[in-house]
């Protein structure tokens, strides 16, 4: 079976820098840190981080209360990119043939919000007198690809991957695998997550979350550098709308990138520390697919999340497959973690990096890790010319996935 090709046409995104991708682009290309001190984390009992990445205030009534009742935050994000997406292709649902267009959307886990609220009120009174019959949208894992498919009245394939901070990813890559197979002609693709204190706390039981920065919330989150101490939890959502060429050249659209290559394996060596050669393996995985060798990458757009453990296993997958030529970027250190949107936000801001030709720097890195030397870890910013780059994200339980995407002439 010959394989279609498939574009990028257009994106969306809400950040912890504001909503929009041009939000998300300025926000980083200006150097400085989205992640901020909150003091509601100091409420709960045993935590040790105060410092996160949140949304600043959205207008969530811009959406109809017949279809806002059943979303949690997330949810709302996710149909705010989704809907900035489709603008930013000049397409509607309508642009394409009915059922041709479908969604791949995933999260952490449903909305913790709601499942709090749920847990409150069901202790508090001893049974469900008071829980309504919609908390039960927002906390199905499948809740965001649900909700946005309603709202948007998508009749195509939809599916709600959740592989912790590889779901966009995997999302992306499900999507190309439908168009590039003939099944659809075009997918909407990302992640979404919210900010929850639980969601912190568990990453600081695993002593795995940043807590020495709590004075210092914009240098929390340092991939790569000696100094960090792990991973700083955002929210957020990133969206893609993926076409194959065909479908994009009938529309005249304007396209802004190609996916040309996809790799996925499972680590089963443990299920929270990540394997340097099982990495290095993923990311041959997606060269290999995209026929092409580690010459050929421009740019590595690192997964770190800036935990002692996980920089370490990737540098050095990234030294013995790509040396010390290829510009390494990790964008955590502008966002911080939006974990399950992550890998969508990130390859957001590789593409348009790609198309300004413009490098956006490690952020924070003030002293490389000695485990993690031996890569060119740009500091600066400055002009970089990109026609393939990898976009790598590794999720706990040994989930890894990278994407190889090209610049389109």
């Amino acid at each position: 079976m010959q394989l279609k090709r498939v574009v990028v046409t257009g994106m969306g995104a809400v950040s912890p820098y504001g909503i929009g991708v041009e939000a998300l682009w300025e926000g980083a290309s200006s150097g400085q840190s989205a992640l901020r001190a909150l003091p509601g984390l100091e409420e709960v009992g045993g935590l040790r981080p105060r410092v996160g990445g949140i949304v600043p205030d959205l207008d969530a009534k811009q959406i109809p209360r017949q279809q806002r009742r059943s979303m949690s935050p997330m949810s709302i994000f996710a149909l705010f990119a989704t809907q900035q997406a489709l603008k930013d292709a000049d397409a509607e649902v309508d642009s394409f043939e009915a059922a041709r267009l479908g969604l791949t959307l995933g999260s952490t886990t449903g909305g913790p919000t709601a499942l709090e609220e749920f847990f409150r009120s069901y202790f508090a009174e001893g049974g469900i007198t008071s829980i309504r019959s919609t908390h039960f949208f927002k906390v199905m894992n499948h809740s965001a690809a649900s909700n946005v498919a309603q709202a948007l009245r998508i009749t195509g394939r939809v599916a709600a991957p959740s592989a912790a901070c590889a779901t966009a990813v995997h999302a992306l890559i499900q999507g190309y695998e439908a168009i590039a197979g003939g099944w659809q002609d075009a997918m909407l693709c990302g992640g979404t997550e919210e900010f929850h204190p639980l969601t912190v706390s568990t990453f600081d039981i695993m002593e795995a979350a940043s807590h020495h920065f709590n004075d210092r919330p914009d240098a929390a989150s340092r991939p790569f550098d000696a100094d960090r101490d792990g991973v700083v939890c955002s929210e957020g959502c990133g969206m893609l709308l993926l076409e194959s060429l065909d479908s994009a050249r009938d529309r005249g659209a304007r396209i802004l990138g190609e996916i040309v290559g996809t790799g996925m394996n499972t680590d089963p060596s443990s299920v929270a520390n990540p394997d340097y050669g099982s990495i290095r393996t993923c990311m041959a995985l997606a060269l290999d697919s995209a026929g092409l060798g580690p010459g050929d990458i421009d740019l590595v757009n690192a997964h770190a999340t800036s935990t002692p453990a996980g920089d370490r296993a990737e540098a050095a997958a990234i030294r013995e497959l790509f040396g010390s030529r290829t510009p390494v970027v990790s964008y955590k250190g502008y966002l911080g973690h939006t974990l399950a949107a992550s890998g969508a936000l990130e390859t957001i801001l590789g593409i348009r990096g790609a198309r300004e030709g413009k490098l956006l720097p490690n952020c924070n890195l003030d002293r490389v890790d000695d485990e993690c030397a031996g890569i060119n870890l740009p500091v600066t910013s400055g002009e970089l010319s990109v026609r393939h780059f990898i976009k790598n994200s590794f999720g706990l339980g040994g989930m890894n996935a990278s994407l190889v995407l090209r610049s389109y002439e």
